[in-house]
C-alpha cells in the first residue's frame, strides 16, 4: 500500500485510526465524573498535539537518524508563522497558500543556516544553531519590526488587502470555506466530544507528514543519514560525503518546522517572535528524547504527553486541590493541597522535570522503549505458556 510492505502498511493504518479516533481517546471521563479534569479533549489541545506532533516527526529526521543536535528548529516555526500571516493579509484567509509559503520560506531558512552549521559537528554544530535561532528572535523582536510587528506580533486586520478574497470572505481562517474553529459536538453516555475542523485538517497534514517520514526512514536516503550516525569518518573513508545528506535532512527538517509553524497560525491567525525563543527549540528535543528518538511513532508520543502535561496539569489550581483532598482533616488536607501544588498550575514544569529524569535513567530509549519492554514481557510470557517440545 502506498509503495510501504506489508507490515509498515499495517503500522501505517494503526496510526491513522489513532489519529482519526483522538476525540474519543483524549475525553475518557463523563462530564459528571471527578476525574473529567483528566479530559483533553478540546479543540485547542488536540490541534497542538498534531501540531507539534508534526514539528517532533520533522526534528526526529534530523536528530534521530543522523545524530545532529540542533536547539534552533524554533526560528523555522516562527518564519513559518509569519510567512502564513503574511500570505494571510496579502492574499487569501484560505490556509493553503499560507502553509505552502510556510514550507518554502522555512526551507529556504534552514538551507541558509544548515550550509553554515553544518561546517561543525557535534556540540559546535548545536551551539551554532542556538545562536542562529536567538539572533532570529531578536531580528523578529527589534530589528524586524516593520515585517514582525515586534513584540505585539504580527496579526490580521478588517482592513488587510487579501486580493483574493471577495465582499463576503470570512475573516477566520479557513479552508475552501470551512471555517477552522467551527466544532460539532456529539454528547452519548455522559461524554462530550469535540469534533472540530481545524483538528481534523491538522490531523490530515500529521498523517501525511508522518507517511512521508515513514518512507524516508524506509528509503536508500535513510540508510545512508543512519551511517551519518553511525560512523561519519568511515563514511568518508569510502569515498562519499556526507555533507550533502546532512544538509538534506536538516532542510526537509526545517520545512516540517516550517509547516507546524503554518498551521499554528492557521489556527490562531497571530504570529510572534515568542515562538522563535529557544526554549520552543528546547521543547522539541525534549519532546522526541522523551518519546524515542530514531523511532517513528515516539516523537509524536513525546509531543502529546508535553501538551497534555502543558494543558492538564498547569491548569489544576488551589481550588481543585482542595475539592479532590476535602474528605482528610483540615491539617492533612493543607498539607496535600501544598504538596501537590508544587507539581501543578504554575509549577507543572517540575512535573514535566520529573518525568523526564524518569525516562532518561530508567527508559533511555524513551517512551517507545517502555512500549517494547511490556510487548516483549508479554510475548515471553505467552511463549514460556506454550508446551514444550519433546526431546528428538
Amino acid at each position: 500500500m502506498l509503495g510501504l510492505n506489508k507490515k509498515d502498511s499495517k503500522f501505517l493504518i494503526i496510526v491513522i485510526l489513532l489519529t482519526l479516533s483522538t476525540p474519543f481517546v483524549m475525553q475518557p471521563f463523563s462530564e459528571a465524573s471527578a476525574l473529567s479534569q483528566f479530559n483533553g479533549g478540546y479543540p485547542d489541545l488536540m490541534q497542538r498535539v498534531a501540531i507539534f506532533g508534526i514539528f517532533a516527526i520533522g526534528f526526529n529526521i534530523l536528530f534521530g537518524l543522523t545524530g545532529y543536535l540542533s536547539f534552533g528548529h524554533a526560528a523555522f516555526l516562527g518564519v513559518g508563522s509569519y510567512s502564513a500571516v503574511w500570505m494571510f493579509k496579502l492574499l487569501s484567509m484560505n490556509i493553503i497558500p499560507g502553509i505552502v509559503l510556510a514550507v518554502i520560506m522555512s526551507g529556504i531558512f534552514a538551507l541558509l543556516i544548515g550550509y553554515v552549521s553544518l561546517r561543525r559537528s557535534g556540540i559546535y554544530f548545536s551551539i551554532l544553531t542556538l545562536a542562529f535561532a536567538q539572533m532570529s528572535y531578536n531580528l523578529a523582536y527589534s530589528v524586524l519590526t516593520p515585517i514582525t510587528n515586534g513584540e505585539t506580533g504580527l496579526q490580521v486586520r478588517p482592513s488587510d488587502v487579501r486580493l483574493l478574497d471577495g465582499a463576503n470572505a470570512p475573516d477566520y481562517p479557513n479552508l475552501f470555506g470551512w471555517t477552522m474553529s467551527t466544532s460539532y459536538k456529539w454528547e452519548v453516555w455522559g461524554h462530550l466530544f469535540t469534533f472540530n475542523v481545524g483538528f481534523y485538517v491538522c490531523a490530515f497534514i500529521a498523517i501525511c507528514a508522518f507517511y512521508l517520514s515513514l518512507r524516508i526512514f524506509r528509503s536508500p536516503f535513510g540508510l545512508m543519514l543512519r551511517a551519518v550516525k553511525s560512523n561519519q569518518n568511515r563514511m568518508s573513508y569510502t569515498g562519499l560525503n556526507p555533507r550533502p545528506y546532512t544538509l538534506a535532512a536538516f532542510v526537509i527538517s526545517g520545512m516540517y518546522a516550517g509547516l507546524a509553524g503554518g498551521l499554528l497560525a492557521s489556527m490562531d491567525p497571530l504570529a510572534g517572535a515568542e515562538r522563535m525563543q529557544w526554549t520552543v527549540g528546547g521543547e522539541v528535543v525534549v519532546m522526541t528524547i522523551l518519546g524515542g528518538a530514531g523511532t517513528l511513532l515516539g516523537p509524536v508520543l513525546g509531543a502529546g504527553a508535553i501538551k497534555y502535561l502543558e494543558n492538564i496539569f498547569s491548569k489544576i489550581n488551589e481550588n481543585i486541590l482542595h475539592g479532590w483532598f476535602d474528605f482528610l482533616p483540615e491539617g492533612m488536607e493543607n498539607f496535600f493541597v501544598w504538596l501537590f501544588a508544587r507539581f501543578t498550575g504554575d509549577g507543572w514544569h517540575l512535573t514535566l522535570g520529573l518525568l523526564f529524569m524518569m525516562v532518561v535513567i530508567f527508559l533511555p530509549g524513551g517512551l517507545m522503549e517502555g512500549a517494547d519492554r511490556i510487548r516483549k514481557r508479554f510475548g515471553r510470557k505467552s511463549d514460556d505458556n506454550s508446551p514444550s517440545n519433546p526431546a528428538e
